[in-house]
């Protein structure tokens, strides 16, 4: 559940609550300060705030009232009680008038209270007219007039309504059911506030804790993110920016160790033809090329390693223009199989001077275009076959093509009878500056970032490269190319 509706619920229910408390609250004010249930449909009138009676039985009060004060002797008048009592009727009052120490007259609805001693006291004073009683486990609600008859003997008018026992309930422990109420709506919203600000401000402290750990330079911190609301939806993206940060990091150290070994690289690989074209030059400076045939050997040998040189920085410049991704490529549509065979038509005859035999065996039956750069997959080829070359030693040397057609792609074989790779070279073949030959020397020629070039290229294509080899036997390159849809 988001937090959006979460605070909606608890506010609602918290305005709900409140409104019930206060309802209640309003519906029991009345009833403590009438003694009457039925007196909520009168609230907040008039007449009920002084005089807690109906209309009829205020009517009927204050007709035997005047007649208590000034005709006592018709308030034992059967003929106009009965009428009295009619009107009671409709609001279920009922009255009684006592005489002296018996009651003289009871209406119906009151004919169980019998016995005179539990009915209010006489009071002639007519102070506590209004009140509650307690009758044979019933609650009554009354008002009443005590007066004399011209004999002086003592007598009463008494309206009675019997009323529920939860009205007394209510009106005795009114200011404790107001205090339990309103602690009640201080306990409710207390608990409200303090889940929805827990489900809230604790994962804004771990993420907080997290974010301070991290300032520190600690990006192992894990974040919980278990939770689907926005809290869970921050902490998930502040976890993947930390992951990404991480991973970022860990990616310019090892770009750093990569250009402090790069340079590293460099340095030496430049260092060996500049130390032998030193040499040279010192001979040819101390005359140690006496002879002409001398003299040209020397300079022969410079001019190649001046090659090298120039060749490693071409590489060099190309691979790293490669790594940035700043060489655009022109992908166009083109026939895979005539151009691998106007390729080799192109290299054959330099091939054939260093007697290498090349061949290319096209194993799909129809015509299979792709989307690639024509030159930058010129210069794959090119690397791949000139790496070939260097290592081989055989009395007879073969190259072979082999285009196989795959659901999506083609796959290109370039395989050499050369002395092939240890399995355990096999996963570093591709990566910058690596030889097979680990004393590094210079003697099969290369800079070492032929195959890497051709990686960089081939991914570029959408394609993948991978190498199989087999010492003693061979070697042979793989790679792939995205058909054209």
């Amino acid at each position: 559940m988001s937090i959006r509706w979460r605070l909606f619920i608890s506010h609602t229910t918290m305005l709900i609550v409140t409104l019930v408390l206060f309802l209640i609250s309003a519906l029991l004010i009345p009833v403590a300060i009438t003694g009457d249930i039925r007196s909520i449909k009168d609230l907040y009138t008039r007449q009920y705030a002084l005089k807690p009676l109906t209309k009829p039985e205020e009517n009927v009060f204050l007709d035997v009232k005047y007649l208590a004060k000034k005709q006592p002797n018709q308030l034992l008048n059967q003929t106009m009680l009965k009428q009295y009592d009619q009107k009671l009727d409709s609001v279920t009052s009922g009255l009684i008038i006592r005489k002296g120490d018996k009651i003289v007259h009871s209406s119906k609805i009151l004919n169980s209270i019998k016995d005179e001693k539990k009915l209010p006291p006489f009071e002639p004073e007519n102070i506590k007219v209004r009140d509650t009683i307690s009758i044979d486990h019933q609650f009554f609600l009354y008002v009443k007039f005590d007066f004399y008859f011209p004999n002086q003997e003592k007598g009463s008018v008494i309206i009675m309504r019997e009323v529920s026992p939860f009205v007394e309930l209510s009106r005795s422990l009114f200011p404790l059911i107001f205090g339990l109420l309103f602690l009640s709506l201080i306990l409710v919203n207390g608990l409200l506030s303090y889940f929805v600000s827990k489900s809230i401000i604790k994962p804004l402290f771990s993420l907080k804790n997290a974010t301070e750990q991290m300032g520190e330079g600690n990006l192992n911190v894990k974040i919980e993110y278990d939770r689907q609301d926005e809290i869970g939806q921050l902490n998930y993206a502040f976890d993947k920016m930390r992951t990404k940060l991480k991973e970022s990091i860990e990616l310019q150290l090892q770009y750093e160790e990569n250009r402090k070994e790069l340079i590293s690289n460099i340095s030496h690989d430049l260092k060996t033809p500049i130390t032998a074209i030193k040499g040279y030059i010192e001979g040819i400076q101390d005359g140690v090329a006496e002879s002409q045939g001398k003299m040209d050997r020397y300079l022969s040998t410079i001019k190649r390693k001046a090659a090298d040189m120039d060749q490693l920085i071409d590489d060099l410049f190309l691979f790293s223009k490669l790594d940035l991704k700043k060489i655009p490529f022109s992908f166009e549509d083109i026939d895979i199989i005539r151009y691998i065979f106007n390729f080799i038509e192109e290299i054959g005859f330099d091939l054939e001077e260093k007697d290498i035999k090349i061949f290319v065996e096209n194993r799909t039956e129809n015509e299979v275009r792709v989307i690639a750069d024509r030159d930058k997959l010129r210069r794959v080829l090119s690397n791949i076959i000139n790496n070939s070359i260097k290592h081989m030693k055989k009395v007879e040397k073969q190259i072979e093509i082999y285009i196989q057609g795959k659901a999506d792609f083609v796959e290109i074989e370039v395989r050499d009878n050369g002395s092939g790779i240890e399995q355990e070279s096999l996963p570093y073949i591709f990566e910058r500056f690596y030889r097979v030959d680990t004393s590094r020397n210079k003697s099969t020629g290369g800079s070492g970032l032929g195959l890497a070039i051709s990686k960089q290229i081939i991914t570029e294509h959408g394609g993948d490269i991978w190498v199989e080899s087999q010492l003693g036997v061979g070697t042979s390159i793989f790679f792939t190319l995205k058909k054209t849809i």
